[in-house]
This record gives structure tokens, C-alpha cells and sequence, in this order.
């Protein structure tokens, strides 16, 4: 069964990067396009855990892959695990499916989680709204912090003109136990379809 909160604290939280309130998210369990089930407290003692809303059918998901997995190949040896989440609803977008899950993740050869969010539980959990859309969570003792969220970079449809690499240099300064110099941005893609 799934559980997941989110929880915003407007007075109490800290700001990070550009007035990010501090969003802690609890753990939550999904189905692996492998068949097995992963939890997002499996990576706790992670120095960062990646998780980005992606989908099959967006041509905006589809620009960033081999991105996603260049940054996996980056910092996948630095302590950070990157988990790919679909949240589409697969009536809608059949693409989206599970069997059509399996089948993208073998053929980029995804080397990390591409988990379903079948309930749409998790994305509205984060407030997720598009795909792809990034998060980087920080684990302190087990508590997971959202450190950086939105764009991955600042080009979704030409790779080679990009100026802005967003998510690389929030988990830079991540890593280095320093502030995320911006810490939201505004994720471009398509909308999440939802039930």
C-alpha cells in the first residue's frame, strides 16, 4: 500500500534557494518497470536522491532522456540515486502504460528505477504538474527535504544550446553541503495527465 505526505511549514520552514519553503516528503513505495517494489527510504542513507516526473509520450521526456542518463552517469558514483516516476494516467495516454513503460526503459537502457504511479498519489504528493519535472531531496536521518525543484536545464528541445545546467548545479552545491543557489524553476513539458 502506498503512503506518502507532504508537508509545507509557511512559518516555520526554512527558504531555500529563491523563497522554496522547506517540503519534506515521507516515504513512499512504487512499482519497478523490473516488476519489484521500490521505497524511496531504501536510499536514505543516499547523499541526494533524484526523483523526476517523466512520462513516454511527451516529446519534452523523451528530449531529456539521454540527459537524464549522462547525469545519472555523473553523479551515480557521488552518493545520488535518480528514480524516474510516471504519473501519467495510462487511460488517457496509453503510451503510459506499464508493458510501454518496461519496453522505453529497456531500450535506453535505464540503469535506475522508472517506478508507476499508478494512484497519481506521489506526483500530487510533490505538486508535480509536468513532465519532466525534477526534485532533488536531501536525507537527513532518514527525513527527506526537497532541495531544488523544477527544470532540468534551461533548453528542453535542443540539448546543445543549453546555458543553464539547473539540476546539475543544485546537486552540486547539494553535494557540497552548500545553499542551492536557485532553488525552484519553472519546469517546461507537457501536463500530467490526470484522472
Amino acid at each position: 500500500m502506498l503512503k506518502i505526505t507532504f508537508f509545507l511549514f509557511p512559518f516555520f520552514g526554512f527558504f531555500l534557494g529563491l523563497g522554496l519553503f522547506a517540503q519534506t516528503v515521507a516515504d513512499f513505495s512504487l512499482k519497478n518497470v523490473d516488476g519489484n517494489t521500490v521505497s524511496l527510504s531504501s536510499y536514505k542513507d543516499k547523499k541526494a536522491v533524484v526523483v523526476i516526473f517523466t512520462s513516454n509520450h511527451c516529446v519534452y521526456s523523451k528530449k531529456y532522456e539521454d540527459r537524464i542518463l549522462a547525469i545519472n552517469s555523473e553523479f551515480s558514483g557521488k552518493g545520488v540515486q535518480v528514480i524516474l516516476v510516471n504519473s501519467n494516467d495510462p487511460v488517457q495516454s496509453e503510451e503510459d502504460n506499464y508493458t510501454n513503460m518496461q519496453l522505453r526503459a529497456k531500450e535506453k537502457g535505464f540503469s535506475f528505477p522508472y517506478l508507476q504511479d499508478i494512484s497519481q498519489s506521489v506526483a500530487k504528493s510533490f505538486g508535480a504538474q509536468r513532465t519532466p519535472e525534477a526534485f532533488i531531496l536531501k536525507s537527513s536521518g532518514g527525513t527527506f527535504t526537497v532541495a531544488y525543484k523544477g527544470a532540468i536545464d534551461n533548453n528542453p528541445l535542443m540539448p546543445e544550446k543549453v546555458t543553464s545546467s539547473l539540476l546539475k548545479d543544485a546537486l552540486n552545491a547539494v553535494l557540497a553541503n552548500t545553499t542551492v543557489a536557485q532553488g525552484t524553476s519553472e519546469a517546461s513539458g507537457c501536463n500530467i495527465k490526470w484522472k
